[in-house]
């Protein structure tokens, strides 16, 4: 098997996992299990990284400094199988409830925001190149809609934001982590 030593074509899609955040990254192994599965998803996922810069310039434009004022992650994937209980994960102010053979999902308050966050846990399966992980902190930040339409399935548009300072002491938003040839 070819590992990743150099540049690769990445290809295909992955698995979303997403587990409530108790203070501590789990293992690999403990978050790809299929308790954790978000979702099969369905557009595959993206990673945006962006960073909120100051220019310092004179007003002549004949010398400048730049720093880095601010840093943004978001994971975005659509989830294409789901229920109830994946919209508590995607709506902070979701409360489900089940009994009497349904399940009823009371979405809305700003009094009944949980506060949770999620560790978020994109796996991209490659045989031949080596696996990519991405694992972040945070919580969906861009709502959700469902749109029931007769010729498609329904699909829910995530947008998960990193939350500061919860993978490391270091500030780090999001780990990325690809497999590599062990001789590497």
């Amino acid at each position: 098997m070819s590992k990743r030593t150099n540049d690769t074509i990445t290809l295909g899609s992955g698995k979303l996992y997403v587990k409530e955040f108790t203070g501590e990254i789990p293992e690999y192994t403990d978050l790809e299990t299929e308790e954790n599965r978000l979702a099969w998803i369905k557009g595959g996922a993206a990673l945006n990284y962006t960073g909120e810069f100051y220019d310092a310039e004179d007003d002549l434009g004949m010398v400048s400094k730049r720093k880095i004022n601010a840093e943004n992650v978001t994971l975005t994937s659509g989830i294409m199988t789901w229920n109830g209980k994946t919209l508590e994960k995607l709506c902070s102010t979701a409360r489900v409830e089940e009994g009497n053979g349904k399940r009823t999902v009371k979405i809305g308050g700003v009094n009944n925001d949980s506060g949770k966050q999620y560790i978020i846990h994109f796996l991209h399966e490659d045989k031949v190149d080596g696996n990519v992980r991405l694992t972040l902190v945070g919580q969906n930040t861009s709502g959700f809609t469902l749109t029931f339409a007769k010729d498609n399935e329904t699909v829910i548009d995530a947008e998960f934001s990193a939350v500061k300072g919860k993978l490391d002491k270091e500030g780090t938003l999001v780990i990325y982590e690809e497999e590599m040839d062990a001789a590497a």
